[in-house]
């Protein structure tokens, strides 16, 4: 049994039955089974069945929210918002799938015909995370099945009871079970179903896990996507308007508990431009308020992963022994529970921890430059490529410094922010392959080149 316990209080709410090699073996012979048939189906009537889902979703906010509130320990006003979001992306697939899986006729003339078609990868397996499991998932099993994919769902072990209901409303909704099947479990079985009979790995986590199934994947050739980690820079110039980039900075590292792959992890700010900053963004860290989960006051909630509460009095402690300063926060809070206080330090720089490996946490430091370049080379000065932002009124600046950082997504006056109308991706730690826009819908796809020549 797979022991669900709630992150705010240590208390165990609920257990699941957890799946075994022989039971993934015999989900994957089902959707071996059921995938024709389904990728078969009128596009249509596969776009009403996930329209349908859609429609459930944001009936059920609530409870919903309650269940992932509970078992990640998201703040209830951010659990809402990211189920109410994820109807804005379905919309995105379900208006965009039809072009994109158009035959296209490349060539036609002297009785010749060239057609690229495209056909579903087959069985994907999706390794997904516990962060924003209904962004994540539905990035990977909403345009997975539209394409006529069966999809066998592995939600983590910290978001599970929200994959099972993410799951039981799709079959609610017209998806035959066989197609979309979940997989409940911790890494060890996460590890045993991308060991079995699958046509596409799809997974979401850390970059050491993600080399580990990029390595198993890689002896069978199979399509391998894997988003994983990041260490996110700003740069704020000394022209912004500091009070408000502060307070959307603060946003952007603090949001969901700082465990975010796109969170802010690392601040520059020019000198001049300094204390200011830092004055604005240390009161508006102060004034988040941590506090129970489902009141929905509550901004900072607790780490989901134990663990990495240590992680994170790990880095504090480097960086103080290195010469930062803290300037709030530092360390756990009382009481049970896996709670860390908001946590901003000063004076840091790339000797330390906080400053290169990944914190997934609400802390961040500042480091102060001099110039453009230094900070280009200082945001540049990572294994991650996954985002960057500029804050500065000058938008060639900020395109010129950004050109320079090899990232999959670039932000001028913005940070933690994703569309679907735009390619997910990263470079380096960060990943291989992308989800989201047309171009995420086609990764479930792969072409077949007809070459069509009447008789003469």
């Amino acid at each position: 049994m797979l022991r669900i316990v709630n992150p705010a209080t240590g208390e165990e709410i609920a257990a699941l039955p957890t799946d075994s090699a022989a039971t993934i073996a015999e989900k994957v012979a089902a959707a071996r089974a059921a995938q024709p048939q389904w990728a078969a189906m009128p596009l249509a009537t596969r776009c009403e069945a996930v329209a349908r889902f859609r429609e459930r979703l944001l009936a059920d906010v609530e409870p919903l929210a309650r269940i992932l509130s509970e078992e990640m320990g998201k703040p209830i006003a951010q659990a809402r918002s990211e189920i109410t979001a994820t109807g804005a992306r379905l919309e995105f697939f379900l208006a965009h799938v039809a072009a994109v899986c158009a035959d296209e006729i490349v060539l036609d003339e002297g009785g010749t015909s060239e057609r690229i078609a495209w056909e579903p990868l087959g069985i994907v397996a999706n390794v997904s995370a516990w962060n924003y499991p209904y962004f994540v998932g539905v990035n990977v099993f909403a345009p997975a099945l539209l394409t006529g994919n069966a999809v066998l769902y592995k939600p983590s072990e910290f978001a599970s009871r929200t994959g099972v209901a993410i799951v039981e409303r799709l079959h609610a909704s017209g998806v035959p079970a066989a197609v979309m099947q979940v997989v409940i479990g911790d890494g060890a079985v996460g590890a045993a179903l991308v060991a079995g009979d699958v046509d596409a790995i799809f997974f979401t986590g850390s970059y050491a896990t993600g080399v580990r199934i990029a390595r198993a994947a890689a002896e069978r050739l199979l399509r391998v996507q894997l988003e994983l980690g990041g260490k996110d820079p700003i740069y704020v110039c000394d022209d912004a308007p500091i009070d408000a980039v502060a307070a959307a900075v603060a946003d952007g590292a603090f949001y969901n508990t700082g465990q975010s792959c796109c969170a802010v992890e690392r601040i520059y700010v020019q000198r001049a431009a300094a204390p200011q900053f830092i004055e604005a963004f240390v009161e508006q860290v102060r004034s988040f308020r941590a506090g129970d989960p489902l009141d929905p006051a509550t901004y900072i909630g607790p780490l989901t992963r134990a663990a990495q509460v240590g992680v994170l009095a790990a880095q504090v402690a480097d960086a103080q022994s290195k010469g930062a300063r803290v300037l709030t926060g530092g360390g756990r809070l009382e009481g049970p529970g896996n709670w860390f206080a908001p946590t901003v330090l000063s004076e840091v720089t790339h000797a330390m921890a906080l400053m290169r490996d990944e914190s997934f946490g609400p802390i961040i430091g500042i480091q102060v430059v001099d110039d453009d370049a230094e900070a280009t080379r200082l945001m540049r000065d990572t294994a991650y490529g996954l985002t960057a932002g500029v804050y500065t009124p000058d938008q060639a600046r900020a395109q010129r410094i950004l050109a320079g950082v090899p990232v999959g997504s670039a932000y001028w006056n913005c940070c933690d922010r994703v569309s679907p109308r735009l390619p997910w991706s990263g470079r380096g730690h960060s990943g291989l392959g992308l989800t989201l826009s047309t171009h995420g819908i086609r990764a479930f796809l792969q072409p077949k080149a007809w070459h069509l020549r009447a008789p003469s």
